[in-house]
């Protein structure tokens, strides 16, 4: 049973699970594809666990799937409240664990298909938050994709997950804090200020539509790094209107078909950076999604400091993605 302990120095929780370590990984020596058996394939749902949600597809079978996860880091038996070992605080790993498998075909990333696919799994997304915030032990949900070797895929068939977790993680309270900072001194929200910054500078955007906006950050820690903001002022990621998802699916796949056309064997990490789901609409945050390529590797100087070092400015990398241009590794 996984459980979650927290660093009595820096205030942030570990999640200890070790059966993780069981789950398959086609990356390993060994692992694929020859003899490899995809349980995210059409054909193999019985290597999965049971169906949460689908979207059907032609002839009867589906397009889109949402699978508990087999091998999850946080499990909904347990309590959320918090115990103590000595010095230390512990709780249950208590939580959702979801697969949303994207599509049934294994080599068609989220770029290459169409929009209307891509809208089909923002949607679930909002569908799955929604339903899950109504247990009141979640206090947060994570919505990520890990896509390729580099960014800690274990299997290639295309795929996001969701992680409901009975507490706000480390990374979002200071983000949070950063932004109320931002509106107690300015009076408004940070990330309204910074998209019409973009839209002013116009340099570092990479793909806009009437509703969306997606740019290379100002101070970017990663090269390549990509957001995406909504250009109206909203703080939870799945109240975004239902008319929106298929501008948000244009935006998106537009700045991932860039980034592929540009970096060769590309692997990145996408993640939807939202309020926590029990607190009310926010003036000072606005949700966002990060797109973070891994092109290099994060390593002492980073973990030591909490400095990046990123190498391609992000004006050039949005200059090389809006050009369609190679970049050599």
């Amino acid at each position: 049973m996984p459980e979650i302990r927290k660093d009595p120095v820096f205030g942030r929780w570990v999640i200890i699970a070790s059966e993780r370590g069981r789950r398959p990984n086609e990356f390993r020596p060994g692992g694929g594809p020859q003899g490899h058996i995809c349980p995210f394939c059409a054909g193999n749902e019985a290597l999965t666990p049971p169906v949460i949600y689908s979207l059907p597809g032609a002839g009867g079978g589906w397009r889109l799937r949402v699978v508990g996860n087999k091998y999850p880091a946080l499990v909904s038996e347990g309590s959320a409240d918090k115990s103590r070992e000595g010095l230390y605080d512990r709780m249950d790993a208590l939580g959702f664990h979801e697969v949303v498998i994207e599509t049934p075909e294994h080599g068609r990333p989220l770029e290459e298909m169409p929009v209307e696919a891509v809208s089909d799994v923002l949607k679930t997304f909002m569908l799955r938050v929604k339903e899950i915030k109504k247990d009141p032990r979640i206090k947060h949900v994570l919505i990520f994709k890990n896509h390729g070797r580099n960014a800690g895929a274990s299997l290639l068939h295309p795929h996001s997950q969701i992680i409901a977790m009975p507490l706000a993680p480390l990374r979002v309270t200071q983000e949070l804090d950063g932004a109320a900072g931002h509106h107690a001194e300015r009076g408004t929200c940070v990330f309204c200020d910074i998209t019409a910054e973009e839209l002013s500078f116009k340099k570092r955007v990479v793909a806009e539509n009437s509703s969306f906006l997606a740019f290379t950050p100002y101070a970017s820690c990663f090269s390549f790094e990509i957001w995406i903001l909504p250009k109206k002022h909203l703080s939870h990621f799945e109240n975004i209107p239902e008319a929106e998802a298929g501008a948000l699916a244009e935006v998106l796949k537009t700045a991932l078909g860039k980034l592929s056309a540009s970096l060769p064997d590309l692997s990145y990490n996408l993640i939807v950076h939202t309020m926590p789901v029990q607190e009310p609409e926010a003036r000072h945050y606005h949700w966002h999604i990060e797109i973070t390529p891994k092109l290099t590797r994060v390593a002492g100087f980073e973990w030591g400091t909490g400095f990046y070092i990123n190498t391609v400015a992000p004006e050039e990398a949005a200059e090389i993605l809006n050009s369609g241009g190679k970049y050599k590794v």
